[in-house]
């Protein structure tokens, strides 16, 4: 006996060769063509062609045709055998045989080349076009399963499935007469032989790079603070706390493996938040390199020196921060009476508007108003004077600054006396320093 012997569609098996030969459907199909159409058989098929078709001119095509006359067409001659081309037919072997180098269908032995089906319990018997599955001695083959041998005793007693009785915890194979059990991934047999227990990776092998925590049946890694852990699920890598968020330090943000810490420019110094940066008072603190004609003033991040002022013809120095021009002085007719010098520090890149600096008259004179204004150094149209009371005007910040950098403004206050007729001003020089950092 052999499995599937059979020939493709339009070809026939010859029992004596064994070869699929090809099958004449215009003699063995009756009216295979209808009508005014011409068979003509095909390798595996056949074809349809009309008889008298202008077109086709090909070897199929009909010779014998006449001319005829009338309303009617006239009776065909009887044709006779016309020439075909012979068409050449491939030779086919059956399944279960293949072409040897003699062009000859021999049997292919399934059991040697391995591709047949049998159970690996079983035996391979190789037959003409196939093969047969067996049972070794002493086992029978089941009738309708024939990938299943029995021994004599299974089948006259039939096997009892004990799995389906759950005499396993976990996992339970079937066995002639028996069963066994096994355990999911993650597990181990208990010596029972039914029973399961968790196998404690961890403690085993440790898979992890950093903490390996046990869960049931499996485990899971974890990273220490500041790292996190990769798509692997097993190694850790070090977490860049400085990408997350740019108000994490005030100053600078410095990543470290596991880490992070904030650091301050020179001149200040980390407060006990760990993040916020506070200038150092380097003159209260006697750090600086001032002498003793110079006062230090203290910059946020720094410190500046400032020599004692001069005061230029027709002025004369009346104290540490002031000039005065007297008024019997013919030259201090046009000039300012007073010119007070004040020094202020403002951080790069402020915020504005901001009002930094207030000025105000500290007599007023029955009669008298008052009018500011900025008298040089607003070059760049940076600050402007806003009066806020009779009296009173305060400096404005129109434009952000970026330090380090040093201004000085003549802010000028007029006094107009309509009583006496009098007109004069005053100036306050004041000294503003950038600081570099925003804080």
């Amino acid at each position: 006996d052999f499995y599937g012997a059979q020939c493709t569609n339009g070809f026939d098996l010859d029992r004596q060769s064994g070869q699929c030969l090809d099958i004449d459907e215009c003699r063995t199909i009756p009216e295979a063509c209808r009508g005014d159409m011409m068979c003509v058989n095909q390798n595996g098929g056949y074809l349809c062609i009309p008889r008298t078709n202008p077109v086709y001119r090909g070897p199929y095509s009909n010779p014998y045709s006449t001319p005829y006359s009338g309303p009617y067409p006239a009776a065909a001659p009887p044709l006779s055998a016309p020439n075909y081309p012979t068409i050449s037919r491939p030779l086919i072997c059956r399944f279960g045989y293949q072409m040897d180098e003699s062009n000859q269908c021999v049997d292919v032995d399934e059991c040697a080349t391995d591709s047949h089906q049998c159970n690996p319990t079983q035996i391979c018997i190789n037959t003409e076009g196939g093969y047969t599955c067996s049972c070794t001695d002493g086992y029978w083959l089941l009738e309708g399963h024939e990938e299943t041998c029995l021994t004599l005793l299974a089948f006259l007693f039939p096997d009892i499935d004990e799995c389906r009785y759950g005499y396993c915890q976990q996992l339970c194979a079937n066995v002639p007469g028996s069963y066994s059990c096994t355990c999911n991934p993650g597990f181990t047999l208990n010596e029972d032989g039914r029973s399961c227990q968790d196998v404690n990776e961890c403690a085993t092998e440790n898979p992890c790079v950093q903490t390996c925590v046990n869960t049931y049946g499996s485990f899971i890694c974890r990273c220490d603070p500041g790292y996190e852990l990769e798509e692997d699920g097993v190694h850790c890598s070090d977490m860049d706390e400085c990408s997350f968020s740019e108000f994490l330090c005030q100053h600078e943000c410095v990543n470290q493996p596991g880490t992070y810490f904030c650091s301050c420019p020179p001149g200040y110094i980390l407060l006990d938040d760990n993040r916020s940066c506070q200038d150092i008072n380097e003159c209260e603190h006697r750090n600086h390199t001032c002498n003793l004609q110079q006062t230090c003033y203290n910059l946020q991040g720094g410190f500046k020196c400032i020599d004692p002022i001069r005061c230029e013809e027709p002025y004369l120095r009346i104290s540490d921060n002031r000039c005065m021009c007297p008024a019997e002085n013919p030259g201090c007719r046009d000039q300012p009476f007073t010119i007070l010098y004040r020094d202020m520090d403002v951080v790069s890149g402020r915020s504005v508007p901001a009002d930094i600096f207030q000025m105000q008259a500290t007599t007023r004179y029955p009669g008298a108003y008052y009018i500011f204004q900025i008298k040089s150094g607003n070059e760049g149209r940076e600050f402007y004077m806003r009066q806020t009371g009779p009296i009173s005007a305060t400096l404005v910040m129109t434009r952000p600054i970026k330090g380090p950098r040093e201004i000085q403004l003549d802010l000028e206050m007029i006094t107009v006396n309509t009583v006496i007729n009098f007109r004069g001003s005053s100036v306050i020089r004041l000294r503003i320093y950038v600081s570099q950092y925003p804080f």
